[in-house]
């Protein structure tokens, strides 16, 4: 079984799946494809959701109010991805993104060894399951304007706000 839980973030609902041992899911709930990332999940892993609470889910809790009061810039929770091999290379890539830092899909598809890839990159990334802990949320347009987000433009500004020290970030979204 894969538990899973709810989080009310400042920045909208969460919802959180552990699978033996390791985070599997901290997406956005209402994610305009959440019945496709929760089948690909669930197929990938050979396993149902189970409202619940684990240990990977009370200390990703934990790391979570840590991030939003600004009091951690980094996470070890343990990851399971559940993608194709191009999606976790692309979300495996992610994890080296600075807390405050941004690149562009462009950049990031260099740094893959495959420029002409953008589109693709673009696509892994927002196939994401993980927000936050894979922080897809620091990958920008090329022209530096924000451009889709799983949990909406709001929430993606909201995160990057938070990262670069925004004050008036997460108070006005509560």
């Amino acid at each position: 079984m894969i538990q899973i839980q709810h989080y009310e973030s400042p920045c909208g609902e969460l919802i959180l799946g552990s699978f033996e041992g390791k985070l599997c899911l901290c997406d956005w709930m209402f994610e305009k494809r959440r019945a496709s990332i929760d089948k690909r999940i669930q197929k990938a892993l050979g396993a149902d959701y189970e409202e619940g609470v684990s240990d990977v889910i009370r200390k990703t809790i934990i790391q979570l109010d840590e991030y939003f009061a600004r009091q951690r810039k980094t996470f070890d929770i343990p990851l399971v991805f559940t993608g194709t091999e191009f999606q976790n290379s692309v979300w495996q890539e992610l994890l080296d993104i600075p807390y405050g830092k941004t690149v562009s899909y462009g950049e990031l598809a260099k740094k893959l060894g495959n420029p002409k890839a953008v589109r693709a990159v673009a696509a892994a990334n927002g196939a994401n399951p993980i927000s936050i802990f894979v922080p897809c949320h620091r990958v920008i347009g090329g022209n530096h304007k924000l451009v889709g987000y799983g949990g909406g433009l709001e929430a993606k500004k909201g995160l990057l706000d938070l990262e670069m020290g925004v004050q008036s970030l997460l108070n006005g979204m509560r």
